[in-house]
């Protein structure tokens, strides 16, 4: 497939990562219109990653002459250009406080997936063992919390709904189980978010 860098659409450069996938899913939540290059398969017609992301880490975001490569300043630059299907609340406080939310759920819950999801070639086992019963404990711990709303701390699907289900969508991948008698809220949260038809197009096959 030949892309014109810049072309008027977006264009998603992606793999199977939980990143990836983060980005994915806000792109078909807020029904966007997009081209995505998976680089497992697909040409890419640049020299090289390193081209387009000084970094060379995915996902890129190409629309028009612009180049994005973070995923939170992605998620801005979607949320503040394309107004309908908004995943940030109203209010600047509101969006304070929800921003924090994001940021927490990096700190608490991504760094550990972070550690789990690396190639078996670079995974540290002893480390691997440590944080998955670490992030284990954790949402066992905070599942209550998936009670009280339909979604995460909020009454409408957002952001941290994205970047959660991405993660929590590779549990099994990460060896982790959680038991049922004391996570049921968070199972619950899992199975409405995965039956989302935007969830389910967002998974690659």
């Amino acid at each position: 497939m030949s892309i014109n860098p810049m072309s008027q659409q977006l264009i998603l450069y992606a793999d199977d990562g939980y990143l990836s996938h983060q980005v994915r899913l806000v792109l078909l939540e807020k029904e966007i219109d997009f081209i995505e290059l998976d680089i497992r398969h697909d040409e890419v017609h640049f020299e090289d990653l390193a081209d387009i992301n000084p970094y060379n880490t995915l996902p890129v975001i190409l629309h028009r002459d612009l180049v994005l490569y973070q995923n939170m300043v992605i998620f801005e630059y979607l949320e503040e250009r394309y107004y309908h299907h908004k995943l940030l609340p109203d209010t600047p406080v509101e969006r304070a406080i929800y921003r924090q939310l994001l940021w927490r759920i990096e700190q608490d819950w991504l760094q550990m997936a972070d550690i789990l999801l690396k190639h078996s070639d670079t995974l540290d086992v002893k480390q691997a063992e440590v944080t998955r019963q670490k992030l284990s404990n954790s949402l066992i711990t905070l599942s209550p919390l998936f009670a009280h709303r339909p979604f995460f701390l909020s009454d409408t699907f957002g952001l941290c709904d994205c970047v959660l289900a991405s993660m929590l969508w590779r549990l099994e991948l990460m060896q982790i189980q959680l038991p049922s008698h004391l996570c049921r809220p968070l199972l619950y949260y899992m199975n409405r978010i995965f039956q989302r038809q935007s969830f389910q197009r967002s998974i690659l096959n």
